[in-house]
């Protein structure tokens, strides 16, 4: 194995090499495959003989982890074209499985079925989003991209654009979208190893950056793709076992996608008993009484807050008076201690509590009914029809900017620099698309089974005979499950409980039944999805610091083993600089991916694009259209989204241009790099002959250019 792995002493591969290559792989792959089918039924065992849960969950992390950290340790290299771009001999259906994982990102495995979960249809923009970049990736940049030979995207702008500027913004636009896709990554990982382990979320970040560390510090491209595809063997079967359970015990059918309609239509019915149910609208009712209460006292602070403060301390003087119960006296003390401390605070958590309260008083515990197309009414008033416009308008700008931004991701496009020739580029995407489809195809259908067994067996039991999973995973992080019986019947409905889409899969085995020991391999296929695109991430960003602005740019005659060091200095540093910022929780999983799609899109896309099919593009075309596109992305977003707002001290009041929401700001800024890298373009002198006709031998390699 060490062999496989390790350099294949330069030179050019023959044909006969490549097959050996590839029949040794399937060896490998092979016996890891089955090894790890026996290790879980290992722990099956072990389970069914009291092992208890906490300890599987660190066999689990360690035994992954440990796994990872091995293959990135035989697959160790100084040489550049190793560490880079993987020796290019990677095969096709390899390169397409390593690219499923790179790209099946702890959003993919995560939040994208819990986002199908809380909002149903909506949720397909991304499944058809990021499947449609794929296309685009094969028709337009993966084979041209290969054939101009460069080892990254900011690389390919260098030598495409004649010139250091455009390189250096390529450069700043890779990290900016690459940082926020990462501290996403990061975030997933924080969230799983806190569930395995038990440890507090900020420490699991760090420990599971351990992990993705010693994969892409070590080896570079080559340990991160035969990691990544150990990584994709895990994720696949981790995602597939639970929902064809799930699916076999609902419906006795093993294919979850085959009966996905089928149960959509009892999904729907239900969701119509919910809506009429009695005690449902008990707890609405009993949610606005509360938003009405913090809407009262926010008209008056001064008197609400002393009203409040009097009340927590004549309640605690009382219980000691008549010397009652310990824990009584504990939690009026707790009471008085949560008054807010004066009136800006008060405002502030009486604000957000109203909020919070007015949310929670809609039916289905505010999900859309899972079938319903868009918000609104066609055929309604005229309040109904603009809500209606306006969320068909952002579902398609959501659509446009994933695909755009998944053509345009550096990290995924640097994949095909990977492959030994341009034929197996284009096949690899094919494997990829493959690959990616197998998850793709199965998480809507996981989002309606897992709904259904909520709709149909969790509500309506008693509180105190909730299944464990609910007080587990309130432990982890109260904002992303918690429980309230507030109007006091003892019974739980749905609008009762809080849940975030990013534990939806994570929580899968234990909603269905299933042993602890799926749910350990469950949350071992997230956090490999979390790993792999995290390597190629932090990958991306250290070689654009490493190869494109130091070695291209300030130290042209810098050695191999310099540079390569550099890389692995400056990984280090980003990835402790990405953690830190997970660590804060800045938003959920689902946004900070979109926003680096839309940051990827608008810097990208076009100046690759005209790059590759006119010739006539040039220097300062591309540099204004990346910056006048990644600028007025980047400004939407700052000035709409709230966690942004806050950062940036925004104060002015939100204006979304035509309703769009922030996520899908990289639709302003695609059209306006188009236009200005040809308006400028045409404007501006012409690039040089040889660039041109290397323009054209790209794309017609069968062409004769004179010298």
């Amino acid at each position: 194995m060490a062999g496989l792995f390790g350099d294949s002493g330069g030179g050019t591969s023959t044909a006969a090499d490549n097959r050996a290559f590839k029949a040794q792989l399937n060896k490998v792959y092979g016996w890891y495959t089955g090894g790890f089918i026996v290790f879980i039924v290992v722990l099956a065992i072990l389970e069914q003989m009291g092992l208890p849960r906490n300890w599987m969950g660190f066999i689990f992390l360690l035994a992954t982890v440990a796994l990872y950290a091995g293959i990135g340790i035989m697959s160790r290299t100084t040489d550049a074209a190793e560490y880079y771009v993987a020796g290019r001999r990677v095969p096709a259906v390899y390169n397409g499985m390593a690219t499923g994982a790179d790209w099946m990102s702890a959003a993919s495995f995560i939040g994208m079925a819990g986002t199908l979960y809380l909002t149903g249809y909506g949720g397909l923009a991304f499944i058809m989003g990021w499947t449609g970049g794929y296309c685009l990736v094969a028709l337009f940049l993966a084979p041209y991209l290969r054939k101009f030979g460069q080892f990254t995207i900011p690389d390919f702008l260098g030598a495409r654009y004649e010139g250091n500027l455009p390189r250096f913004i390529g450069i700043v636009a890779a990290i900016l979208c690459s940082f926020t896709y990462v501290v996403a990554q990061i975030y997933g990982v924080g969230l799983i190893t806190a569930r395995l382990s038990g440890l507090a979320f900020e420490i699991g970040i760090f420990v599971g950056l351990g992990g993705i560390l010693v994969c892409s510090f070590l080896g570079g491209m080559r340990a991160v793709t035969w990691t990544q595809v150990a990584q994709y063997i895990i994720l696949i079967v981790a995602y597939m076992i639970p929902v064809v359970w799930l699916s076999v015990k609902q419906t006795s059918v093993p294919v979850p996608q085959a009966i996905y309609g089928f149960q959509l239509e009892k999904v729907t019915a239900r969701e119509q008993q919910l809506i009429d149910d009695p005690k449902e609208k008990e707890v609405i009712a009993a949610f606005k009484a509360r938003a009405d209460e913090f809407d009262a006292k926010l008209k008056d602070i001064p008197a609400a807050l002393a009203a409040d403060r009097a009340a927590a301390e004549k309640t605690l003087a009382d219980l000691k008076a008549a010397n009652g119960p310990a824990a009584d006296i504990q939690a009026a003390e707790k009471a008085l201690a949560a008054v807010p401390k004066d009136e800006a605070a008060a405002k502030a958590a009486w604000t957000k509590a109203k909020a919070d309260n007015a949310s929670r008083a809609v039916p289905l515990a505010g999900m859309p009914r899972h079938a319903q197309q868009f918000a609104g009414d066609p055929n309604g008033d005229e309040k109904a029809q603009a809500a209606y416009d306006t969320s068909r308008r952002n579902f398609l700008a959501l659509v446009f900017c994933l695909m755009v931004g998944t053509a345009a991701l550096p990290h995924i496009l640097m994949r095909y620099y990977t492959t030994p020739s341009v034929k197996e580029a284009r096949e690899s995407v094919t494997w990829s698309l493959f690959f990616i489809f197998l998850l793709y195809f199965t998480a809507p259908a996981l989002a309606v089974l897992v709904k259904f067994e909520i709709f149909s067996v969790l509500v309506g039991t008693p509180f105190d005979k909730l299944p464990a999973w609910v007080a587990n995973w309130a432990r982890v992080d109260p904002g992303l499950l918690s429980v309230i019986d507030i109007n006091k019947d003892g019974i739980f409905q749905l609008g009762e409980m809080k849940i975030g889409g990013d534990i939806i899969v994570l929580a899968t085995p234990e909603i269905g039944g299933l042993p602890y020991v799926i749910s350990g391999m469950v949350a071992a296929g997230g956090l490999a999805a979390a790993l792999s695109t995290a390597d190629g991430l932090l990958l991306t960003i250290a070689n654009a610091l490493s190869h494109d602005l130091y070695y291209k740019m300030i130290d042209p005659n810098a050695p191999t083993a310099r540079r390569v060091a550099i890389s692995k200095a400056l990984l280090l540093i980003v990835a402790l600089a990405a953690a830190g910022v997970a660590a804060q929780k800045p938003a959920d999983i689902l946004f900070l991916v979109s926003a680096a799609f839309s940051f990827a899109a608008a810097a990208f896309f076009p100046a690759l694009v005209l790059g590759i099919f006119w010739k006539r593009a040039n220097k300062w075309g591309a540099s204004l259209g990346m910056i006048a596109g990644l600028g007025v992305t980047f400004y939407y977003m700052v000035t709409t989204q709230p966690w942004l707002r806050g950062v940036f001290g925004v104060t002015s009041k939100v204006e979304l241009w035509w309703g769009i929401q922030p996520i899908s700001a990289g639709l302003f800024g695609v059209p306006l790099g188009f236009a200005v890298i040809i308006i400028v373009s045409l404007l501006t002198a012409p690039p040089r002959k040889d660039t041109q006709d290397l323009v054209e031998h790209v794309r017609y390699p069968d062409l004769k250019f004179a010298k």
